[in-house]
This record gives structure tokens, C-alpha cells and sequence, in this order.
């Protein structure tokens, strides 16, 4: 098994419990803005001691930069950020498993992405892998017994419309994060280009996000601060997940990396059921199993 699919299935599910985390945020305590900054703010400090420890200890110099990294890395490092907030925001119209789902359009918008920046292809099984995910994500397109009826209410929707957005920006970012690490060059060990990429990343996510609340939203730094013990966690599930994105997207294809990453359905689904008590339809659990069946073959395949 090669190195980038544990690492993975490690980031899905430190990025399903922070999403979990962040939902109860919003739902208790905070705004979008305020549970998105809270991710930031408290994994930045974080990783950068993490860097520098792994600098310090391994002897490896700090990696040096250009212009094409300052463009990827701020440009997805933006995305993220949008993309995140709609995903927050979308938790107050569906299910927690049906939002996560609904942003996994990401994958296929990453493999053109993918292409069209950094030039790199997908295999014909891979292609087939992610569009067998595909499939679920259409069967998920649907609110009926929500008071939708006629298939545009179905598909053209608000809850629709934030996953959908947040799949173009979490695609976005994706690329724009392995572009960044590439571009440091390939005889920088893998490990220090994530995590140098990460560091740089997450430090202006959090000058942008408070520039944002300061002058958007005043007293909400203060209520994330207030929440350190929830936003904390949120912070460290945050930099767990985030560093295992990083170094992923630093050794494969991020289209193969965020099709895998569809392995958080299944996580989303057992925290939907067992934490948040809510339940899900007939239609929407064999979604799930369409998504299922494209990540096996994407293991296999790898």
C-alpha cells in the first residue's frame, strides 16, 4: 500500500471530527465566521512549532520560495477558508452526513483543476473509480419530503448551491496546496514541503479570517477565544487533518487524494448517527454506498 493512502484515511477523519466540532460551535456558541476562525486560530501556532521542530531536528534548511508558491499557496489558502464557511453554513440545511457529502463534487472539479494547472492526468480505472463516487453525489441531489417538489426545487436549492460552492473552492484549494508544495522542488524532503506549505498557508488564513471578524463581525474573536476548550480541539483536529492533506497532495494526484478522502462519508455518517441523532433516507444511504464502492476501487486500483 502506497504511503499517501493511510495518510488519507487519517486526514478524513481528523477532518470529520473538526467538522463535527465546528457544528457545535455554530450551533451553540458561535457564527460561521467565528467556528471557521477557530480552526485557524488555534492550529496555526501549532504547526508552526511543528515545523520548526522538524527543521531544527532533521537538519533540513528552510525551503525556498518563488512567486508560483505565494500564488498557490494564498490562493488556495482563500478558498479554503470560503469553502469552509459554506460548509459551516450548510449545516443548518441538511443532515451533517448529507453536507459533508454534498461537498465531495470537489473531487471531479479537483481532477480538471488538476489538469488544467498543473497538467496532471488520471488513468481510465481512476476516472471510472471517481465517477462511480459521482453517482452518489447525484443521488444526493435531491430534498424531497422538505417541502421541495419538481425536479429544479430539487437541484437548484440553497443547501445545493453552498455544497456545490464549496466543492469548487475546496478544488480550488486543493490544486492551488499541491501546486505550492511542487513548486518548492522535489529534492526538499516531502514532509518538510507540507509542512513548510501548511505553516505558511495557515498563518495568513488566520491574519485574513481576523481582519475579517474585526471588521465584519466585532466581539466574535472574543467569543472564539471564550470557547477555547471546544475551539482548542478544533484547532488540533484541524492540524492533524490539515497535515495529512498537505502531505498527500505532496506525493499523489490531489484528484486521486480527495476521491480517497471520500472515506470521510462513511465517518460522517457513523457521527451523524450516533452523535447528532439524525437520521437518513433510503435514497441517501445508497448515495453512501455508491461513494463506498468508488473509494474501494480506488485502493485497489492504487
Amino acid at each position: 500500500m502506497e504511503l499517501w493512502i493511510p495518510i488519507t484515511i487519517a486526514a478524513a477523519f481528523a477532518q470529520n471530527l473538526r467538522f463535527m466540532l465546528q457544528k457545535h460551535l455554530k450551533s451553540t456558541q458561535l457564527s460561521t465566521g467565528g467556528a471557521t476562525f477557530a480552526r485557524f486560530l488555534y492550529s496555526a501556532p501549532l504547526v508552526a512549532l511543528l515545523l520548526a521542530a522538524y527543521l531544527h531536528f532533521s537538519g533540513t534548511p528552510i525551503p525556498q520560495v518563488n512567486a508560483r508558491f505565494w500564488v498557490m499557496a494564498l490562493s488556495g489558502g482563500l478558498a479554503q477558508i470560503l469553502a469552509t464557511m459554506c460548509v459551516v453554513a450548510l449545516f443548518s440545511h441538511r443532515s451533517f452526513a448529507v453536507g459533508i457529502t454534498f461537498k465531495k463534487t470537489e473531487v471531479l472539479q479537483t481532477a480538471l483543476l488538476s489538469f488544467v494547472v498543473l497538467g496532471e492526468k488520471i488513468s481510465a480505472w481512476g476516472l471510472g473509480a471517481i465517477l462511480v463516487g459521482f453517482v452518489g453525489i447525484v443521488l444526493l441531489a435531491d430534498n424531497r419530503g422538505m417541502g421541495a417538489t419538481g425536479w429544479k426545487a430539487r437541484l437548484f436549492n440553497r443547501a445545493a448551491g453552498l455544497g456545490l460552492l464549496s466543492g469548487v473552492l475546496f478544488a480550488i484549494s486543493a490544486t492551488g496546496y499541491r501546486g505550492a508544495s511542487l513548486s518548492l522542488g522535489l529534492d526538499v524532503p516531502f514532509f518538510a514541503r507540507a509542512c513548510f506549505t501548511l505553516a505558511i498557508v495557515t498563518a495568513s488564513q488566520t491574519v485574513a479570517m481576523g481582519i475579517w471578524l474585526l471588521m465584519r463581525e466585532r466581539g466574535e474573536m472574543t467569543r472564539v477565544v471564550a470557547s477555547w476548550r471546544v475551539a482548542g480541539l478544533v484547532g488540533i483536529t484541524s492540524m492533524i487533518g490539515s497535515l495529512g492533506w498537505f502531505t498527500a497532495f505532496t506525493l499523489q494526484n490531489a484528484a486521486y487524494v480527495k476521491a480517497l478522502g471520500q472515506v470521510e462519508l462513511l465517518f460522517s455518517f457513523l457521527a451523524s448517527t450516533l452523535f447528532f441523532h439524525e437520521k437518513t433516507t433510503a435514497r441517501e444511504r445508497i448515495a453512501m454506498l455508491f461513494l463506498t464502492g468508488s473509494i474501494l476501487l480506488l485502493v485497489v486500483l492504487a
